[in-house]
Formats: C-alpha cells, sequence, structure tokens
C-alpha cells in the first residue's frame, strides 16, 4: 500500500526517483524498492518523503484508492505526459479525500447522478442542442434565470467538481472523468470565472448528449453550443438583445457576461447561432477583439470564480455530528491543526484548503 501511494504522490510532484533519493538522502534504486513494495521505508524515512513530496504522513497510510475512467482532456495532445500524470495523481487524492469523507456519513451527502430521461433520443442538427439544454433546464428547476453558482447546480444533481493551480499549464483546458460510474469535472482554480463556467457547462454537454448525437454531428461543437445556451438559454439572448440587431454594443456584451457569467465572445456566439446578428458581422466583431486584445482578456471587471466548497462543508458537518475529531478533519482538509483550529474558530482568513 505504502508504495503505490509512493509511487503517486512522486508522480503528483512531477519527481523523477532520482530527484526523491537526493531530497531525502537515499539512492534512487531505494525509492523504487519502497515503491515496488520490495522493502518498507522506516518512520524517520517515511516523514522526510511526506515533507519532500508536500503530503502528511497520513496519506501513505490511507485505504481508500481510486483509478480514473473514461478521461478526456479537452486539449490533451497539448500536455507533456509528465504534467498529464501530475494532474491525474493530483486529483485521485482529492477524490479519495472526498469519498473517505462522504463514506463517513450514515447516509450519502450527495445524490447519485441521473442522466434526464425527457432528453431527446437522437438530436440530427446543431440548432436542437438548444431545445436539450431547455430540457435539462426544465428537469434540475433552473428556468431562464443566471446561474449565480454553477458548481453548486452539478454538484446538488451529483456531478462532483474539483479543483486544481493551473497556473503553471496555461494549455490545460479541463478535464472530465468518472471514479465508480461517478461523474467528475476539474477545472482550474485560478481561471476567471466566465472560462470555469463555461468548461463547466461544456462537459456538463459531454453528459448529457453522449449517444444522442447523430455520426454527422461534431460533439466538440454541439457541447458549445450547449455550453453556452446553458449559461444564456435563447429565451434570455432574445429578451436581452432582441431578435434581429445589426450592431451590438460592447458594452452591452460585458453587462451580459456581468449578469450570466458568459463571455463577451461567448455571447456574440450565442447572437450568431440565433440568428440575431449575421455570421459574418461576428466574424468581424472577432477580428476587432483580436486587434484589441480581448480574444486574451477581455475588458471590464473580470466575472469572480466559481467556488468549491461542498467539500469543506462536509467536513464541519462530519465534525459536529462527531463523525470525526479535529485532527481527522484538518487531514481531510489538508492543513495543519492549528490552521484548522483557526478556521474553525473564525479567527483571520480562512487557512487555504486542498479539495
Amino acid at each position: 500500500m505504502i508504495g503505490q501511494r509512493l509511487y503517486r504522490a512522486r508522480k503528483a510532484a512531477g519527481l523523477s526517483l532520482r530527484d526523491v533519493g537526493v531530497q531525502v538522502g537515499l539512492t534512487h534504486a531505494a525509492i523504487k524498492k519502497y515503491e515496488d513494495e520490495q522493502s518498507t521505508p522506516t518512520s524517520t524515512t517515511l516523514l522526510k518523503l511526506a515533507r519532500v513530496l508536500n503530503v502528511r504522513t497520513e496519506y501513505f497510510f490511507r485505504p481508500e484508492t481510486v483509478a480514473l475512467d473514461r478521461i478526456e482532456y479537452r486539449k490533451r495532445s497539448s500536455l507533456p505526459k509528465k504534467r498529464l500524470e501530475a494532474i491525474e495523481h493530483e486529483v485521485i487524492d482529492q477524490i479519495e479525500r472526498r469519498i473517505e469523507l462522504e463514506n463517513l456519513f450514515p447516509t450519502p451527502p450527495v445524490v447519485p447522478f441521473a442522466p434526464v430521461h425527457e432528453l431527446p433520443t437522437q438530436l440530427t442538427n446543431l440548432s436542437q442542442v438548444e431545445g436539450a439544454v431547455e430540457v435539462v433546464r426544465k428537469a434540475w428547476d433552473l428556468g431562464y434565470d443566471p446561474i449565480p453558482d454553477l458548481i453548486d447546480v452539478l454538484e446538488t444533481h451529483g456531478i462532483r467538481v474539483f479543483m486544481i493551480d493551473a497556473n503553471a499549464d496555461p494549455k490545460f483546458d479541463g478535464l472530465a472523468a468518472s471514479v465508480n460510474q461517478m461523474p467528475i469535472i476539474v477545472v482550474g482554480s485560478n481561471w476567471p470565472g466566465d472560462r470555469q463556467r463555461f468548461t463547466l457547462a461544456h462537459e456538463l454537454g459531454h453528459l448529457m448528449l453522449a449517444d444522442r448525437l447523430a455520426a454527422e454531428i461534431d460533439e466538440e461543437l454541439a457541447c458549445n453550443r450547449f455550453a453556452g445556451a446553458f449559461l444564456i438559454p435563447r429565451q434570455s439572448v432574445t429578451q436581452e438583445l432582441g431578435a434581429h440587431r445589426s450592431y451590438i454594443e460592447p458594452k452591452e456584451l460585458a453587462l451580459l457576461k456581468e449578469e450570466f457569467g458568459l463571455s463577451m465572445a461567448g455571447i456574440l456566439y450565442r447572437a450568431r447561432d440565433l440568428g440575431i446578428v449575421t455570421p459574418a458581422w461576428r466574424d468581424d466583431q472577432a477580428k476587432l477583439f483580436r486587434i484589441k486584445g480581448w480574444h486574451i482578456t477581455e475588458p471590464g471587471k473580470p466575472y469572480p470564480t466559481e467556488k468549491a466548497h461542498v467539500f469543506e462543508q462536509m467536513v464541519f458537518h462530519a465534525l459536529a455530528e462527531d463523525y470525526i475529531g479535529e485532527s481527522k478533519a484538518a487531514e481531510l482538509m489538508q492543513v495543519s491543526l492549528t490552521s484548522f483550529q483557526t478556521v474553525r474558530a473564525l479567527e483571520g482568513s480562512d487557512a487555504a484548503t486542498h479539495q
């Protein structure tokens, strides 16, 4: 058990056997023996390994193990294999802690994901995605209003959302997978909120449209259409912009972005897809965005980032019900006991939790 976890922690840290060996004062062959379960590290060595790999010693003895199934990266080919492995192992660690926490509750704290059965069995063109989105929004009682907390909506319907620090990975554009038939979505914690939301809605599209698209429909285009429509339905778009426009002020786009959490560029696509503006006019605006640098950073204040707070809420719920003590709560949140006690006492700023 220790060997497997040591291997995963090393991969998550992006270190080679030699890197770890140098930092703990052992040969790379000795580290390899630990990973292959041919030798067992002493308690002193285990402490050194934990420090080097930035994990708590309890990590090496955690019983639950999971495997990611059906992993899909939106830009997998752009990421080096070493970084892909690090991301996957980081995500597995978060999932293990999440499952361990959920298993403490007598009644499952999160409902299992259930497909929306009212969806049409087959979609033969992209415009039909609009209707599919309306079916999902109706089934989830969302109406046509903006969705202020998208992560909460997904979690409420059995889709676990995890975040990683993707500052060092500009080419990482999200991950979707499943664990024990439980769908998960991973986004960057530091991304602008509108980018997080589009990725979350896009991956939701993959779940909802799976096996429903005719062979001639490009799945990525369909999921992009789904994402835009899920964040700002066609009824809301036409209500805000009207049925036909020859020109849309950039400030209008910025205000709609602030209200619905879809990028200005994304709203332009919505207007084109719904026939409010012509494709040629949308393309001209895209060129203008590039000239102004708005394709990289849009003007105005950024949309607030989404917050994954369900895990932390469950930790404190479990603590309140005496399912766990403070030490276990701190371990699950990957903070020191002192930091956890400060957070629990509502003193100072919250300690960073690594969910």
